[in-house]
């Protein structure tokens, strides 16, 4: 193109550059990128307002001028046009800003956080999951009697853990620093950072389960391959690449050989490496993610050096725009009511409000008083109800898709059924859910101002009757 513009001499010759298209053809994937990077600028120029003002983040924007760019609005952003690949893509963007995400989780908890919150974590993490895995599957079965208890599980796996995206870009807001606990805001990082990785091991079983034709043979597959393979090995995997790192680039640091610069670029290049090397050998990788960032603050040297920097919160909000963006426009809207699997849209926001209902909230209400960080009912149900679900369940989602066969039309066995009918529901809990976790704390801060109103009027009024009493 570049020789065809220097021959261009005469308006002959521009004519016919014209002609064919040289200069004026437009790219398929460039309005997409117009899109993408517009709505960052525009949002970044009033983040001050939004964020500060009016605590609304860019999850909540980001899923919304994705669904207004998207198939079902303007159709400039389509991800699932892209036929096959489209669940391949959606998985590999998931993975990768999941993987950020958590390293991202683990480098700012403070020092050595993991070993000295063990007993709460303990109790936050694998019982609330297990606890919310099963009774979302009940729901989901009950909901969807199509669908076997077993599926039910399945889909629940991708609904059992907390986003840690959504959850940071909520607790990291001034609204919650102001607010909220620092030991609740910690408790609730690290707990949505570790129950993602331990997603796998519920999504294992109910694949197993449901393709395997012996219930021996899949116990024993989960155990091995979900547990020990994938949980154990990934665990072992980041904490000993975060600490072998953590040593070399204090070595590093103190023969002067990096710079501050390549220094905070470790904190990308880390995540990223971490994340390869897992799931290359086939290890549950977001875990080894979030145990290579515990493990290299482990001391809080790695902290110490980025603290003053605002590296970590602008990869963070420039992919939190992009993820979600990209969430909102794959969001299925013409599969929320496909009657012939019996999905409706009534039953749907059925199963969205009994999930945010009784996910998390009873379990935590009922044994908050072992968990230390958490000192009254009201933080119990506060954490209850932050546990948003986003990326990562469209990640498990995706995840679950390459393991399952194609579905027919119509489906010939539960598997297939199980494949039709996982993102449509999945996808529109997620929907939910981030409106609501998302606007939570607007309407929270509406709610405390308007008390703050009242208590104020209240007090004026039965002053003004004191001082007047004795006058009548």
């Amino acid at each position: 193109m570049a020789l065809d513009l220097l021959q261009v001499r005469t308006v002959n010759d521009w004519s016919f550059v014209i002609n064919k298209s040289f200069l004026f053809q437009v790219s398929p994937p460039g309005p997409s990128y117009i899109c993408l990077g517009g709505f960052a600028v525009l949002f970044s120029m009033v983040s001050l307002l939004l964020k500060e003002k009016l605590y609304v983040n860019e999850v909540v924007l980001g899923t919304g001028f994705g669904i207004i760019i998207g198939p079902f609005g303007a159709n400039i952003f389509a991800p699932r046009s892209w036929g096959s690949l489209n669940n391949h893509i959606t998985l590999e963007v998931m993975r990768i800003v999941l993987a950020i995400g958590l390293f991202a989780a683990g480098v700012e908890l403070p020092r050595a956080y993991m070993k000295v919150h063990a007993k709460s974590l303990l109790v936050m993490v694998v019982p609330t999951m297990a606890f919310g895995w099963v009774a979302v599957a009940v729901i989901i079965h009950v909901l969807f009697p199509k669908l076997n208890y077993i599926s039910s599980l399945c889909i629940a796996a991708c609904l059992t853990p907390t986003d840690p995206v959504t959850c940071a870009a909520i607790t990291r807001g001034k609204f919650a620093i102001k607010h909220v606990p620092e030991a609740i805001r910690h408790i609730l990082l690290a707990e949505a950072a570790a129950n993602d990785g331990l997603a796998y091991p519920f999504l294992a079983i109910s694949i197993y389960l449901t393709i395997e034709t012996s219930v021996r043979t899949a116990i024993g597959k989960w155990f091995l391959v979900g547990w020990l393979y994938q949980v154990i090995l990934g665990t072992v995997l980041g904490a000993v690449l975060g600490l072998l790192f953590s040593k070399l680039m204090k070595i590093s640091h103190s023969q002067g050989f990096i710079d501050r610069e390549s220094y905070i670029a470790q904190f990308l290049a880390l995540s990223i490496f971490t994340m390869g090397v897992a799931s290359t050998i086939g290890a549950d990788d977001l875990l080894a993610a979030f145990a290579a960032g515990c493990a290299i603050s482990w001391d809080g040297h790695f902290h110490e050096q980025i603290k003053d920097d605002g590296f970590s919160s602008v990869i963070d909000y420039v992919l939190n725009c992009g993820c979600f963006i990209y969430i909102g426009a794959w969001l299925p809207f013409h599969a929320y009511n496909s009657p012939e699997y019996g999905i409706t849209c009534w039953k749907l926001v059925v199963l969205l409000i009994a999930i945010l209902v009784l996910r998390r909230i009873p379990f935590l209400l009922a044994v908050y008083k072992v968990v230390p960080e958490i000192t009254c009912w009201q933080e119990a149900l506060f954490s209850g109800h932050f546990g948003p679900m986003g990326v990562s369940a469209v990640f498990v989602s995706a995840l679950a898709l390459t393991r399952l066969p194609t579905p027919e039309d119509p489906p010939a066995d539960q598997a297939q059924y199980l494949a039709a009918t996982i993102q449509p529901i999945v996808s529109f809990v997620v929907l939910g859910s981030i409106i609501v976790h998302g606007l939570s704390i607007p309407f929270f801060n509406v709610g405390r101002s308007a008390h703050s109103r009242t208590t104020s009027l209240t007090k004026g009024s039965i002053n003004r009757t004191h001082v007047a009493g004795p006058v009548c």
